[in-house]
């Protein structure tokens, strides 16, 4: 991130940008960005084009709409039901309600409200390095001030367990003895249990590999516990992972699913799903509406968005695509120190960047000089995880073949520069 003086500082105020030397961005098409001088960068970090940026479909669909309608979101509209029955036909059977928003912060919001309003409780646990949006409510389960009704847990991970040298099966058991406990402490302070909020694949606590059956053990201590089920889809849905959701790869499916950014490739929206039971208590409590959520250009949009996924098989490509990525890399693993582990599912691919592979301490100051070269090479990735020294490889779903040799070609370049 930087803060270095620029005009957009003078009118907008000091907010963080991209790279020490930030980039002015003129134009983009598929995985491609152009900047001012119209050098062009190759996209591996966006996971809101999730069509590619400036798809000629999405284009067409939301020049359409605003040409016919755009209106406020308690009106009734044929095209937002039908992409509300569009989206929920994706998920679980079990997920049939749909709540839309703007931004993935007030998706988590209302999953949050939803939560606290079916189960009568307060207490939310999520994990202990997670970020779940940017308000002051989600903030205080990630950035703080912490509150007696947020209470966090170490996220589940096999490189940097929690204790060394377990079976699967008893790291899994310790890692859900930490929920147990939160839970226990609530019941000991009087804090009615609500729920849990993850991550489906615990994406911003960097991609870890994680016991296979945590998630559906967690799922039933905290439904018997009273409380409910929520994942965050915000980075993991709309087919990063090689299927449409990551709760998928787990063999799980949450009480309320959260979904955002790439849910319109580039247009604000976002969206909730849960089930009948819990929608209703939330609608007969709660007098919920958001004016510019819900509407026809947002469902227009939205309803393209899927259609390409599924017309181009992209789905399919970033597992295909993200499979011989993951593979390339580790090919070369051993001939760089320093790179610990590669990990993570389909198109979302964390590089876990320490200062060796036998201590596994991790390296942030590397794994940021390497995101620096990398942006001199005309390629945009970033970094991330609890250490923030895991480096993110997420491009947009139209991510092929001569993309991926192109990104592996200067990535090798790249780590020789800071072997």
């Amino acid at each position: 991130m930087s803060k270095t003086p620029n005009k957009r500082s003078q009118f907008m105020g000091d907010s963080p940008l991209f790279y020490k030397e930030p980039i002015n961005l003129e134009s983009g098409e598929g995985v491609w960005l152009y900047d001012k001088s119209g050098k062009k960068y190759l996209d591996v970090y966006n996971n809101v084009p999730v069509a590619g940026h400036c798809h000629p479909r999405i284009i067409a669909s939301l020049t359409d709409q605003a040409s016919k309608l755009n209106v406020h979101s308690r009106y009734v509209s044929d095209v937002v039901v039908d992409y509300s029955e569009k989206l929920t036909s994706l998920h679980s059977d079990n997920l049939s309600k749909l709540q839309m928003a703007c931004s993935g912060t007030e998706a988590v919001e209302v999953a949050i409200k939803m939560a606290r309003i079916y189960t009568g409780g307060q207490g939310i646990i999520c994990s202990n390095a997670t970020y779940h949006g940017n308000s002051h409510e989600t903030f205080r389960m990630t950035i703080g001030p912490f509150e007696p009704e947020f209470r966090r847990v170490t996220y589940p991970e096999s490189y940097r367990p929690i204790k060394d040298g377990l079976l699967e099966e008893d790291l899994c058991a310790l890692y859900i003895k930490e929920v147990e406990k939160q839970i226990e402490g609530f019941n000991q302070d009087g804090i009615k249990f609500a729920g849990l909020i993850f991550c489906s694949i615990f994406a911003n606590e960097g991609l870890p590999d994680f016991p296979k059956d945590y998630l559906s053990k967690v799922s039933k201590l905290v439904r018997d516990s009273g409380g409910v089920v929520i994942l965050d889809e915000v980075q993991a849905g709309f087919g990063r992972t090689g299927t449409w959701w990551g709760y998928e790869l787990s063999n799980v499916s949450p009480d309320i699913a959260v979904m955002g950014k790439p849910m319109g490739s580039g247009l604000p929206v976002s969206g909730v799903v849960t089930t009948e039971e819990i929608s209703d208590s939330f609608h007969e409590k709660a007098f919920y509406f958001n004016t510019t959520a819900a509407t026809p250009l947002q469902a227009a949009v939205g309803g393209t968005v899927i259609d390409i996924i599924q017309d181009e098989g992209l789905i399919e490509n970033a597992e295909k695509i993200g499979g011989y990525l993951k593979a390339e890399l580790l090919k070369i693993k051993d001939d760089f120190d320093y790179l610990g582990d590669i990990r993570g599912p389909g198109l979302f691919i964390g590089l876990d960047i320490v200062d060796n592979k036998e201590d596994k301490n991790p390296d942030r100051e590397k794994a940021i000089e390497i995101v620096e070269i990398l942006k001199g090479k005309g390629v945009l990735i970033s970094n991330a995880g609890q250490y923030r020294n895991v480096l993110k490889l997420r491009p947009p779903l139209v991510f092929d073949s001569s993309h991926a040799d192109f990104l592996l070609e200067e990535l090798r370049a790249s780590f020789k520069e800071v072997s």
